[in-house]
């Protein structure tokens, strides 16, 4: 039960079940809303034992059940990397050659029966970490160029990068990307979204700050996306667009620091993106070096983060769907994004691991915002949150939890439960540091937090 809601004004909401039309792929998703992906940290984590390595847990295939049941028209799930050296975190999906099993195969495609339950599109987001991949998982991690990551986030620091050939281009990163996606394929998932944001691997070769090639995928904003253009025309090498299988991608709409990627740069990359033949852009911002977003008061007003970029790009797109993620918290905001043109859809990620249904009471009429958090802009705090209620989420499968898809989460909106929360998760993750800086093993997983109602039981 949630104790308290973000305040809201009536709206009309049957514009956000409208159906939104992928051109490419040909496929429909039943409406507007999008499950954003989320760093689960919840995969088996076995470095030493390749074939056991980021396979599909329980705590996985229960957690998306209950967003199976959520109301959304397509769902994405957290990073899947596309090799095990480097994660975006320990505990992700990896799906590559050294790790590929006939139980991951199993698992994958239970995974994708469960998303799919009320014809809802499963999309796995896949990706690589690049620069951003932890030392204590790989010191000198692959990137366009080597400039070093000089940031701590969680703990982590980041070892210097190791410039890619264009030889390995096409070997450690093309090749692997299809590898994953036709497995994905194959495990009857709807599509993928190329994961090109926050910093990672793809949004490296795009970003000025972090690309300083001078050969085919370095200088001007073309040659910074050849990448995206070389990825998908391999891999629809394989899998055509008459399959019906779906290739997005998520993009930075701009990035927070000198020297990143600026709007008319932004743009150049979505055009390049639409002609490719993408189906979707998800827009979102910032990266390990500046997670600070866009919150002054206009934006709180807004709700979302990066609205403002999304409605300079998006009149240069005419046919592919546009994804806004970030901020979104009431019906009305997401109702006027949509009437104003600013996106076609709208991407849901914190308030849904609080609320896994949310669109669905949304579009019942049951219910017009997001559950309430008091540490709303705090984002790392938000972040811990976040995981732990995903992994109580993961406890039970939704036949156990007695028709309720919010069952074992706890309610960050109701104070004193958050101020419990608060006090177990710091020793929670004291230990969770000390154990990486000391012992060197990667961070995975999250507080298993017990709500009060349950402390009883």
């Amino acid at each position: 039960m949630v104790v308290k809601r973000v305040d809201a004004e009536p709206v009309d909401v049957s514009i956000l079940g409208e159906q939104l039309h992928f051109k490419t792929s040909g496929r429909y998703a039943k409406n507007r809303f999008l499950k954003a992906a989320l760093s689960e940290s919840q995969a088996t984590f076995e470095p030493k034992d390749p074939k056991k390595n980021g396979l599909t847990t329980p705590v996985l295939l229960n957690l998306y059940q209950k967003w199976a049941r959520g109301g959304f028209g397509v769902v994405l799930t957290g990073n899947v990397m596309i090799e095990h050296n480097h994660l975006e975190t320990a505990g992700n999906h990896i799906v590559s050659k050294e790790t590929w099993s006939d139980e991951k195969e199993r698992l994958l495609k239970q995974l994708a029966s469960e998303i799919k339950q009320e014809g809802t599109l499963a999309v796995p987001q896949v990706g690589h970490a690049g620069r951003q991949t932890p030392k204590s998982v790989n010191p000198t991690p692959f990137a366009p160029s080597a400039v070093h990551l000089q940031a701590e986030k969680a703990g982590n620091t980041y070892g210097p990068p190791i410039a890619l050939t264009l030889e390995q281009i096409q070997t450690e990163v093309i090749d692997r990307f299809v590898f994953t996606a036709e497995k994905l394929y194959q495990a009857g998932f709807d599509g993928i979204q190329l994961h090109g944001a926050h910093g990672y691997l793809l949004a490296s070769f795009i970003s000025p700050s972090t690309n300083l090639r001078t050969d085919k995928y370095g200088g001007s904003a073309e040659k910074r996306a050849q990448i995206l253009v070389d990825l998908y025309n391999a891999i629809r090498a394989k899998i055509p667009a008459s399959t019906g299988f779906i290739i997005g991608i998520k993009l930075n709409s701009v990035e927070f620091q000198n020297h990143g990627l600026g709007i008319e740069d932004a743009i150049t990359t979505a055009k390049i993106v639409e002609a490719t033949g993408f189906d979707f852009i998800e827009y979102s911002g910032g990266n390990y070096e500046s997670w600070q977003m866009d919150v002054t008061e206009s934006t709180k007003k807004r709700e979302a983060f990066f609205i403002k970029f999304a409605e300079a790009i998006k009149p240069h797109l005419k046919k592919t769907v546009v994804y806004v993620t970030g901020g979104f918290r009431t019906a009305a905001a997401m109702v006027k994004a949509i009437k104003e043109g600013s996106t076609d859809g709208i991407g849901l990620g914190r308030p849904i691991t609080a609320e896994p249904d949310l669109p669905k009471k949304i579009l019942s009429g049951q219910v017009l915002a997001a559950p309430y958090n008091s540490l709303e802009y705090d984002f790392m705090q938000t972040h811990g949150i976040a995981a732990s209620q995903m992994l109580e989420a993961g406890q039970l499968p939704y036949s156990e939890c007695h028709g309720d898809v919010c069952y074992g989460i706890f309610d960050a909106s109701d104070e004193e439960e958050l101020k419990n929360f608060y006090q177990e998760f710091l020793a929670y993750y004291k230990e969770k540091i000390r154990k990486l800086v000391e012992e060197n093993i990667p961070t995975q997983g999250a507080l298993l937090y017990k709500p009060r109602f349950q402390k009883s039981l």
